[in-house]
């Protein structure tokens, strides 16, 4: 049997995690010949929550997990943890303002950063999902020196899903005949969904939608789609970001589909013009448990202004936090 993999989780009692706890018990993330021991990290008021949390875990009776230790230490979470998803965040409530939630969460984010570079694996993969994810992702990154920059990376899988499952309901085709599907910048109402390289078959799928629908439909709709739910809820979407979270992490530990591409946010290296160490979300292809962003894309005039609109939310959301970059 295979060593047991370390997964953290952070804000480990709220719903994202919720969902994300029982998936992965059960196989979902990294498969079902891989043991694991979950290392759930939350503030230390919801100490019961997690008890109650480790009691159903226990009761389901997976025979991949291992252990399972609960925790409201970072140091404590972190320790020798082999995957970290960080997850806790404060939530954004209605009419709140993007840079408000990136100052009340920067020092979140800033803390966990420090406990990672001091005892994580230093091979551990780090996907951060608490908004504004890029950033915070940042914050995290700048404050562990000793890690790998690639070893950080947002979530913009959740987008990349959205986007996938729209087109498939507008061309009548599973979600799985669509490949290279692709999501720029920020997790945010600046990303830039794409459908330029997106094929069903080897076919153009922009040769089956009207370019009016792309425009005036389906980028406004992926971009606003956090936000129409928590109109809808009176919460954040929790479910469907936990499932892209397990995607997210299968894809950089199993590696991407020959022919397709994923979105993932992570440092850039200068591609594509983007300002270089910024968390900017990418197509990349995944080999060997290193993600490559896929290069030698043509970018038309309308793709270059969404791009670089992102890029400019994303320079602005660094400077708002540079005290705490470093």
């Amino acid at each position: 049997m295979k060593q047991p993999q370390r997964i953290t989780i952070t804000g480990a009692a709220g719903q994202i995690a919720y969902t994300l706890v029982f998936k992965i018990a059960a196989g979902g993330m990294l498969g079902y010949d891989q043991p694991i021991i979950l290392q759930l990290l939350d503030l230390p008021v919801m100490k019961n929550v997690l008890e109650g949390i480790r009691m159903e875990l226990d009761d389901c009776a997976y025979p991949l997990l291992h252990d399972i230790i609960i925790t409201g230490d970072p140091d404590v979470a972190f320790k020798d943890t082999d995957i970290a998803l960080l997850v806790g965040a404060k939530p954004r409530s209605p009419g709140m303002e993007r840079k408000d939630l990136l100052t009340e969460n920067a020092a979140i984010f800033q803390t966990q950063g420090k406990a990672l570079n001091e005892y994580a694996s230093r091979d551990v993969k780090i996907l951060v999902v608490g908004n504004p994810a890029n950033t915070n992702a940042l914050i995290a990154m700048k404050n562990a020196p000793d890690l790998n920059p690639k070893q950080f990376t947002a979530m913009t899988r959740l987008d990349h899903n959205r986007g996938l499952s729209m087109l498939s309901k507008k061309i009548n085709v599973r979600v799985t005949d669509i490949q290279k599907m692709t999501v720029w910048g920020n997790h945010s109402s600046t990303q830039y969904p794409d459908i330029n390289y997106a094929e069903i078959n080897c076919e153009p799928v922009k040769s089956k939608v009207d370019p009016d629908w792309i425009t005036k439909e389906f980028i406004p709709q992926i971009q606003q789609r956090g936000a129409t739910i928590m109109k809808a809820r009176g919460k954040s979407s929790a479910a469907s970001a936990a499932f892209a979270a397990m995607d997210h992490i299968s894809s950089w530990v199993q590696g991407t589909p020959k022919g397709d591409w994923v979105s993932m946010a992570i440092p850039s290296d200068g591609s594509y013009g983007i300002s270089e160490g910024l968390v900017y979300s990418y197509p990349v292809r995944v080999t060997d448990g290193e993600h490559h962003i896929v290069q030698g894309l043509d970018i038309n005039d309308f793709s270059r202004q969404m791009m670089e609109d992102s890029r400019k939310e994303l320079e602005q959301e660094r400077d708002v936090v540079t005290s705490l970059l470093s």
